[in-house]
C-alpha cells in the first residue's frame, strides 16, 4: 500500500478516516484495521476548548503520540481553535503529524505565512472551512497548499444520531461548493496537485454527486467506525470490512468519473 497519499492527486478517490467516532479505548487497534482496510491516512480532530464554543479541548498532542507508532499511514491533524501558533506547529511535527490543516476563518491575518511555515517544517499543509465560509476564501490559498477542505454544517447542540448516521447535514449548497472549489483548482493550473476534500455527512448514497463535481477525498468516520449498535470495536472484521466496501464503492466512481491523471472526465 503506497503509505503517502496526502496530496497526490491521481485516479482514485481518497479515504481520510476519521477518528471522532472510534472507541478510544482500542485506538491502536482501530487505527491499523483501518489501514488494514484500505484507508488512505488517518484524520484527527483538535480542539482547543474555545473554537465553535466547545467547552473542552479534544484530539491533543497525546493522541497523536498514542496512535503514531501502530499505523505508517500518514496523519493529518485537522485544528479546531482559534489562532493557532507556531509553537504548536512545531510540537505536532516533533509528535509524528503529517498534514496540519489550519481553519480559514480564524488562524487570523498571517494565514499564509503559517501554511508557509507548516511546509517549512517539513509537513503537509492544508486550510479548511465550515459550511458557510465563502468559497471565494480559499482561492488565495490555493498556490500554497496540498489540500483543501470543505465541511457540511453539523448541529453540535443536537442529540447524538442513533444507527450510526453521521451528525452532519449536507445541504444542496455544499454539492455547488465543492464545483465553485474544483473549478477554482482548474483555474489556478492546480487541480492535478491539491487534494480537494469534502468533510462530513458523506455515504453512498450521496458520493456519486461529490465525486462528480470534483471531490477526490471523502473525510469519512461513522460510515467506518459506528454500526447499528453503536462504535465498532476491534477483533471482529467490521472495521477492515466497512473500509474495504467504502474503497471498493469509491474505486467505481473513479472509474466512472476520474481520468488517470486527476482530472474530471
Amino acid at each position: 500500500m503506497n503509505k503517502n497519499r496526502i496530496g497526490i492527486v491521481d485516479k482514485q478517490v481518497k479515504i481520510a478516516a476519521g477518528l471522532f467516532w472510534a472507541d478510544y479505548g482500542y485506538l491502536a487497534d482501530t487505527v491499523q484495521e483501518l489501514e488494514e482496510g484500505g484507508v488512505d491516512w488517518i484524520h484527527m480532530e483538535m480542539r482547543d476548548g474555545e473554537y465553535m464554543q466547545f467547552n473542552v479541548p479534544r484530539g491533543g498532542i497525546d493522541i497523536l503520540s498514542g496512535v503514531r507508532p501502530y499505523t505508517n499511514l500518514e496523519i493529518e491533524v485537522q485544528l479546531q481553535m482559534v489562532r493557532p501558533t507556531l509553537d504548536l506547529y512545531k510540537q505536532l511535527a516533533d509528535a509524528g503529524a503529517n498534514l496540519i490543516t489550519i481553519p480559514i476563518e480564524t488562524t487570523g491575518e498571517t494565514m499564509i505565512q503559517h501554511i508557509t511555515f507548516i511546509k517549512e517544517l517539513g509537513l503537509k499543509a492544508g486550510v479548511w472551512g465550515w459550511q458557510g465560509v465563502p468559497t471565494l476564501f480559499f482561492d488565495q490559498c490555493i498556490p500554497f497548499v496540498d489540500i483543501i477542505e470543505y465541511e457540511c454544517r453539523y448541529p453540535y447542540w443536537g442529540p447524538v444520531k442513533e444507527g450510526g448516521r453521521s451528525p452532519h447535514v449536507i445541504d444542496p449548497i455544499i454539492h455547488e461548493s465543492v464545483s465553485e472549489l474544483y473549478g477554482m483548482l482548474k483555474e489556478r493550473g492546480r487541480e492535478k496537485e491539491v487534494d480537494l476534500m469534502e468533510d462530513g455527512g458523506l455515504n453512498t448514497g450521496n458520493l456519486e454527486s461529490f465525486v462528480s463535481r470534483g471531490m477526490n477525498v471523502g473525510e469519512f468516520s461513522s460510515p467506518l467506525l459506528k454500526g447499528t449498535e453503536g462504535k465498532l470495536k476491534p477483533g471482529s472484521g467490521k472495521i477492515q470490512a466497512a473500509a474495504a466496501d467504502l474503497r471498493a464503492f469509491l474505486d467505481g466512481l473513479a472509474v466512472k468519473y476520474r481520468n488517470d491523471d486527476g482530472t474530471l472526465q
